[in-house]
């Protein structure tokens, strides 16, 4: 393959770029041009930009997340599942000389409407790095996904990190609160909460009774919060996986808090950075671009 290569992971809120020479990375650099902040600018000048002194004519660009999507440089069709992994480096979507972005995963039955951009590219590095019949990827929209070597079949979404977010900032869970502390104690509280009854909806104003009340501090919220979603996401989706190997694939934040509610279910899990696990998958993406 061509030895010098660029891979963009490009979301709403960042960017985050790649300079590979074959196998090794030589530089590496991150933005706040999201799609959804590109203050005015064309996509193909924060490209630019962001790769100035890294590209001739002939570098391979390879693009995976929102920049595919309908707020992003061009649509990069959805593939429907199952699916081989194999597609998805053979079904790029031309943006510029020698600039492509991946396509997305979607799911679409009576009893599951799903779609994926950038974990996809994850998904495909996680597979050579720790296979597995599950992989679960936290974050803002965590995802489910069943899979075997050769085939992803199917895959959920579970909006934990989102509702994280605008229930602190919007609702009455969250209202007048002071600054946030970490406490790994109020953490276990919630996980134990939502893994017990994964049911939650008639949890979450407890939430804000727990500290109105006295029984929960006010700087301790954020993390009740976070265990009781984590804990429900995770006992609510494993019982539909039951049996299944798991690898985990997310940050150092999130592979702590997860691996600590696999554990509280006696699950075994194989965790995998999700920075290394994209690059894997965009690096195999574009070996088969160059061949």
């Amino acid at each position: 393959m061509t030895s010098r290569y660029i891979a963009v992971d490009w979301g709403s809120t960042n960017l985050r770029a790649w300079l590979y020479q074959g196998e090794a990375c030589l530089e590496s650099r991150q933005s706040e041009a999201g799609v959804t902040r590109l203050n005015g600018r064309t996509p193909q000048a924060v490209l630019a930009e962001v790769t100035e002194g890294w590209r001739n004519g002939s570098t391979p660009v390879v693009m995976a997340g929102m920049v595919g999507s309908n707020v992003g440089w061009k649509i990069a069709p959805y593939l429907p599942v199952p699916v081989h992994f194999s597609a998805i480096g053979e079904q790029l979507t031309t943006v510029g000389d020698n600039i492509w972005i991946v396509p997305g995963l979607s799911v679409q039955r009576d009893d599951n409407y799903n779609v994926m951009r950038g974990e996809e590219t994850q998904l495909l590095g996680a597979r050579t790095l720790a296979a597995s019949s599950l992989y679960v990827m936290p974050g803002t929209h965590s995802k489910w996904v069943q899979a075997d070597s050769q085939q992803v079949y199917d895959f959920h979404t579970v909006m934990t990190g989102e509702l994280h977010h605008l229930l602190l900032t919007y609702s009455l869970v969250g209202a007048g609160l002071p600054p946030q502390q970490t406490s790994p104690g109020a953490f276990a509280a919630g996980l134990e909460r939502g893994l017990a009854s994964p049911a939650i909806l008639p949890q979450l104003f407890e939430v804000r009774a727990r500290h109105v009340l006295g029984a929960l501090p006010r700087e301790q919220v954020s993390e009740f919060l976070s265990g009781l979603l984590i804990g429900a996401e995770v006992a609510s989706q494993s019982k539909k996986f039951a049996g299944q190997s798991v690898t985990l694939v997310a940050g150092s934040t999130l592979t702590a808090r997860y691996l600590q509610a696999f554990n509280a279910c006696g699950t075994q899990v194989v965790a995998v950075d999700g920075d290394n696990a994209f690059q894997a998958g965009i690096r195999s993406i574009t070996h088969a671009v160059a061949h």
